[in-house]
């Protein structure tokens, strides 16, 4: 699918966030381990976290839907060994998240994904599942993932090497999910949405600074409550809404109901820093999570150097904060960010492929990027290559707003996965976004 945005000037209008995927996912993994009857609201009906409600009720959860609202229904049998593949697509999440629940289940499983899935790295959470005493293995590192009973160990201890708030995840819902004590250290803080949900949902989780990091610990003995649960918006959706307003050169825009969970929000300083006009209203918590409405108003950016424990905090966003670094003044330089070349895309390949489209000046590192703010006008319709990346395609479909002739991407039905309702917020706003 090729969509085209058009060059517009204007961005003016009140929109509500999408809900946040990792949230949704995280919420029905949980709900459906509680084993009761539980409601969800606010779930994001996209293609990802539709992949992983299958994938429970593949192994005997009671999981329906409906637009938004999800209901997890108490069964007789908490999980059962599931009678085919269980395909996550595009979900890398989804799959992380499940080796974790099914290797603490001591169920058998073979976990399979879409050719983009198949290709990222799992050996991160098959390690540490496997020290704890699951029988987890893969490819090379790569899916299909195979699993069979293990026995969980008690008082299992691990320090990532990499700061991932999808293995810390994994890791705790194993050890939930077998009822086991485990303890996390993570070297610099990741996102704690699923902390704050057992906590929500009333398991003992306690989380600890240590050093520059973060060390946390479930200890087993209280049962998980069956607690009806709302999900917060997507801040890494608002993300591409927020750019949008600050870039375009007349705009006033208002984002509702925003998750701004601080580890997942630190784009907002960093934007701050740049010269962006944002303001934050109505903040307040809903199921453990804050959550606020943003305004953003047209600004005059300038470059900013981007480095250390800050990435893990934003690194979903750095697609489109690229696109603000290319209308900013001066230089932005991002560093640290190698987790980047593993995602659904390379994805600091395909920013750079996208800024060369621009003819915007960079300079490409092997675990960052350099970028020369100004784009230069062109005659012409810029033609991009999503490479299959949902935050690619929506990232290049933005930076229309300083394109004369407008932007066509390639390849952008993964948009879907993420945020399935990007093209008509949008146009909503002004920005006129369609098929080609």
């Amino acid at each position: 699918m090729r969509l085209f945005a058009k060059n517009t000037s204007i961005l003016s209008g009140e929109v509500d966030c999408p809900g946040d995927k990792s949230i949704s996912q995280r919420a029905i993994i949980i709900g459906a381990l509680a084993n009761q009857n539980i409601s969800i609201t606010g779930f994001l009906n996209g293609e990802d976290p539709l992949s992983t409600l299958s994938a429970l009720n593949q192994i005997g959860a009671d999981i329906s839907i409906n637009n938004n609202e999800v209901t997890i229904n108490e069964r007789e049998m908490i999980f059962t060994n599931p009678s085919n593949f269980i395909d996550l697509g595009n979900s890398g999440t989804g799959m992380r998240l499940m080796m974790g629940l099914i290797a603490g289940t001591g169920l058998k499983a073979r976990l399979i994904g879409d050719e983009s899935l198949m290709k990222r790295p799992m050996s991160r959470v098959s390690i540490p599942l496997n020290g704890m005493g699951a029988n987890v293995s893969n490819l090379k590192g790569l899916p299909p993932i195979e699993i069979k009973p293990g026995v969980i160990r008690d008082n299992f201890a691990y320090d990532m090497p990499i700061a991932s708030a999808q293995v810390k995840s994994s890791i705790l819902l194993a050890g939930v999910a077998s009822n086991k004590k485990v303890s996390i250290f993570e070297p610099s803080i990741t996102r704690d949405h699923t902390e704050i949900m057992l906590k929500h949902f009333g398991l003992n989780i306690k989380s600890e600074e240590e050093n520059d990091g973060k060390r946390i610990t479930f200890t087993p003995g209280n049962k998980l409550l069956a607690k009806d649960y709302d999900v917060v918006g997507d801040f890494s959706s608002a993300a591409f809404l927020i750019i949008a307003g600050l870039i375009a050169s007349d705009s006033k825009i208002s984002i509702k109901n925003v998750g701004l969970n601080p580890t997942r929000s630190g784009l907002i300083d960093i934007l701050i820093k740049m010269g962006g006009n944002i303001e934050i209203k109505n903040k307040n918590i809903l199921s453990g999570e804050l959550v606020g409405d943003i305004f953003v108003e047209s600004s005059v950016l300038k470059g900013v150097n981007i480095s250390g424990g800050v990435i893990a905090n934003i690194i979903d966003e750095i697609p489109i904060l690229s696109i603000a670094a290319a209308c900013a003044e001066g230089t932005t330089r991002i560093s640290d960010a190698h987790e980047l070349r593993v995602k659904e895309s390379d994805r600091l390949e395909a920013i750079s492929s996208g800024l060369t489209k621009l003819k915007v000046k960079h300079e490409l590192f092997e675990d960052g990027i350099s970028i020369d703010g100004g784009i230069p006008e062109s005659n012409k319709v810029i033609e991009i290559d999503s490479y299959g990346d949902h935050r690619i395609a929506m990232s290049f479909l933005i930076s229309s707003l300083k394109v004369k002739n407008g932007v066509s991407v390639d390849n952008c039905k993964n948009i879907y996965t993420s945020y399935p309702n990007f093209v008509e917020t949008m146009n909503s706003l002004g920005l006129p976004i369609n098929e080609q």
